[in-house]
Order: C-alpha cells, then sequence, then structure tokens
C-alpha cells in the first residue's frame, strides 16, 4: 500500500505538535523538520514508560537497573539495524551528532602525523567541518576543502575531491545530504574513491535520515553519524564506527569506565529515556513500513526498508510541488538543485533567498501566519560564506512525509502574499 495523502492524515494524528493552531485559527505548518522533526507519540509513551518503570543508572543487580540495561541493549540493536549494520556494540550514543564527532576527531588526531591531510567540504554542517580542523590544527595536519560550484546547483566537486586524495589522506568527512540544499551526495562512489587512497570515511548521516535509507554496510564508510530528532524521535546523538576501529582507537574517559566498546565511547551517564526514545523512533518507522507492505512479520530491517520505499516517492511528490511552485514566485531563488527533471538528486529540503526581502522578514511574515521555518545558515556556514550571503543566510523550507501537498500550497501562497506585499521593518 503507498503512502497515499490519506494514510499521511491518518499518520499526523500519532504526532501531537501537529495538532497545534495558530492564532488565525489555522493549524500550524510545521517547515522546520531540517532543525528537527515533530514526535511520534510513541515515542514520548517509551520516554514516559523509561522514567516511570525503570529509571535506574547501568549495571546494578535490582530490577529497575536490570531492566535498564536491557532496554539500553535493546536500544543499541535496533540503532545497529538502522543504520544498516548487524553489530551493536557498534554503536555510541550521545548527547549529540557535534559532541560525538568533536569526541571522535580529538581521538582519531592522535593517530595522524604533520604532513598527513584531511578532506572537509564546504557544502557541510560546521559539525563535519570544524571538529576536523580543530583536531587537525592541534596536530598540524593539513586541510582541504571540496568546493561545490554555485553555477551547478550547489553539488560537490567530485573532480577536485579526486585530486586532494593521496597517500597521506587519512580521513574524508562528507554529508549523505545537505542540510542547506537538500541536495544528495554520491557516499558509496566518495568512499570507494577516499578507500582506493587508504583514508578513512566519516559519513554525516543527519539530514540524510528523515529520508532515506542508511546503509553502512553497502556505503563502505567507516563512521557515520545522524541524530534522532532529525528522524522524530527525541534529542540524541548516535555513532555508528566499525569494531575494529572503536576498540583500538583511544577513547578519553574516566578510570573506573569500561574499556569496551560501546561503553568507552559513552562518556558518563547517559539519558536512558532519550536513547529508549530513540528505539522508540525506529521502531514507529519499522511499524509504518510492516502496515505499508501488509506484512507484519517482516524484520525491523525490511520494515525500515519498506517504509522508506514509500516516504521516498510521496516526499518527491511534495518536492516537486514546491520546485515548481517556488519557480513561479518573482525574486525567489532557489540555491541548490532546482529542476524538476534532477529531483531523485535531492530531498524535500529548499533553501531559498529573495531579491529585494530580507530572509527575517520573510521568516517572520511566514511565523506570522503560522508557518514555521527556518532562516540565517543553518550551521552551514562554509556555505552561505561561500555564496555571499553572510550575515543574513537564507530561508529554508523542509518537509518530510507528515507533511500534506495543501501544506506546501498554503506556503507557496504566503510566500507570494510576503513578496508582494512586504511588511514594513
Amino acid at each position: 500500500m503507498p503512502l497515499t495523502p490519506e494514510r499521511v492524515n491518518e499518520l499526523r494524528h500519532q504526532f501531537p505538535a501537529l495538532s497545534k493552531v495558530h492564532s488565525n485559527g489555522q493549524p500550524v505548518v510545521f517547515l522546520d523538520g531540517p532543525a528537527g522533526t515533530q514526535v511520534h507519540q510513541s515515542v514520548i509513551d517509551a520516554m514516559t514508560r523509561y522514567l516511570v518503570q525503570c529509571n535506574a543508572n547501568k549495571c546494578g543487580v535490582f530490577e529497575t537497573s536490570v531492566n535498564s540495561d536491557r532496554w539500553m541493549n535493546d536500544a543499541h540493536r535496533a540503532m545497529a539495524e538502522f543504520v544498516g549494520g548487524d553489530d551493536p556494540g557498534e554503536i555510541v550514543f550521545g548527547q549529540n551528532m557535534t559532541s560525538l564527532t568533536f569526541a571522535l576527531a580529538r581521538s582519531l588526531s592522535k593517530t595522524w602525523n604533520r604532513g598527513d591531510e584531511v578532506v572537509v567540504t564546504r557544502l557541510d554542517h560546521d559539525a563535519n567541518i570544524t571538529p576536523w580542523v580543530t583536531a587537525a590544527n592541534d596536530v598540524g595536519v593539513t586541510v582541504k576543502y571540496v568546493d561545490f560550484d554555485p553555477q551547478k546547483e550547489c553539488q560537490l566537486d567530485l573532480d577536485q575531491l579526486q585530486s586532494y586524495l593521496g597517500p597521506r589522506t587519512r580521513l574524508v568527512a562528507v554529508g549523505c545530504a545537505s542540510n542547506a540544499t537538500g541536495g544528495i551526495n554520491p557516499v558509496k562512489r566518495i568512499g570507494q574513491m577516499a578507500h582506493d587512497c587508504g583514508s578513512l570515511v566519516f559519513l554525516d548521516a543527519v539530514h540524510y535520515a528523515p529520508h532515506g535509507l542508511i546503509d553502512v554496510t553497502d556505503w563502505n564508510c567507516d563512521f557515520l553519524a545522524c541524530s534522532a530528532y532529525k528522524f522524530f524521535g527525541p534529542h540524541l546523538g548516535i555513532l555508528w564506527g566499525r569494531r575494529e576501529l572503536l576498540e583500538s582507537l583511544f577513547a578519553y574517559q574516566v578510570r573506573p569506565a569500561p574499556s569496551t566498546i560501546p561503553d568507552k565511547w559513552m562518556t558518563g551517564t547517559q539519558s536512558h529515556e532519550s536513547i529508549a526514545g530513540g528505539m522508540a523512533c525506529v521502531d514507529y518507522l519499522a511499524d509504518l513500513g510492516r502496515q505499508l507492505a501488509g506484512q507484519p512479520n517482516l524484520s525491523r530491517r525490511d520494515a525500515l526498508r519498506s517504509a522508506y520505499g514509500e516516504i521516498g516517492p510521496y516526499e518527491k511528490q511534495l518536492a516537486v510541488a514546491m520546485l515548481q511552485g517556488l519557480a513561479d514566485i518573482d525574486g525567489i531563488a532557489i540555491h541548490g538543485v532546482s529542476h524538476v527533471e534532477k529531483i531523485d538528486e535531492r530531498f524535500s529540503t529548499f533553501s531559498v533567498t529573495h531579491r529585494s526581502i530580507s530572509t527575517r522578514q520573510l521568516a517572520r511574515q511566514l511565523a506570522d501566519e503560522g508557518i514555521y521555518v527556518w532562516d540565517g545558515n543553518y550551521y552551514a556556514l562554509q556555505f552561505t560564506e561561500h555564496l555571499g550571503l553572510e550575515p543574513e543566510g537564507m530561508v529554508r523550507i523542509g518537509l518530510v512525509h507528515y507533511n500534506t501537498q495543501q501544506e506546501v500550497q498554503r506556503l507557496l501562497e504566503a510566500v507570494e502574499r510576503s513578496v508582494r506585499q512586504p511588511m514594513a521593518t
């Protein structure tokens, strides 16, 4: 069964925040998903259930601690399947992707030597740039930046990337999809390019996770990070790494902490309720996949594949409508893939500017109508600097599978009104 508009309307009732009504009497339109999606009711229930039934620290001999450990072990297993792995020990939980990446970068840098090189891109979120730059600077390692071409819809320059790779390359860090443009990067190809020269590969899948199926096995990466609050869960960071690397790398930890993975990387007491919620958001997607496939006994991984197999085409319909509508509004510029025939090269995230209205002004006018979008650089600072868009940045419109064609139309009509009648500043 495809993910039809009727099915989406049913799903929307499972996200309590989507019932919020603006002061104008209309439902709020949440188009702020790239900064954090709304949370499914099952996630809220799981976090509450954990806090009520087994709120305890690790490794105790009493019932609540034993049950808590069981929940945490199950969560590691669920998240391993979510990213396409099969080893729960390869999943590390943390506060967010940024803090996990800083910790990993600090540890990896202990294996680098002066004269080595790391490669980052100007298309990435700063959490996949600055941790590596900072660590490289600490040990005298060269950083190379892969550019993108604004004249080619802001896609990575793979020829430049290839020219940067060599025997001294120690790490290539790249995003699976841009949180600014929605563009999808060919990470499997990039990973092969990096491995061919002996480099490790770190993938930022934060923006990819709500839209497409992550597959660390097929992509053959060495590390991957994402955040549960971007795919309908709580504020929680997730790091996947190859077992042999997580075991061999030095981790900064307190002396009583376990030296085995994944615990050696999970500094201090974790937010157990958030980890429980992270498992619940994976299971929400898996249950959706089983329902859409009409096969209640599908394995979790196969069910996730089913869910994303329907989420993708549905979001693509929304993206086509958005691209076509924005193209008809005078003065609007779309930064990224803007041609409908190339829709398979992007997700349903759009960054726009207007030739005469500031991004903050446009975002505020939309907010006044109950339409929530972001303005600024959304931490894609290298991107906005490269385009000369600082300090205003862009307006970002993000669609996920709980959004509707009616919301797209409402957004387009509101942007059209804002362009015709900008508010006084």
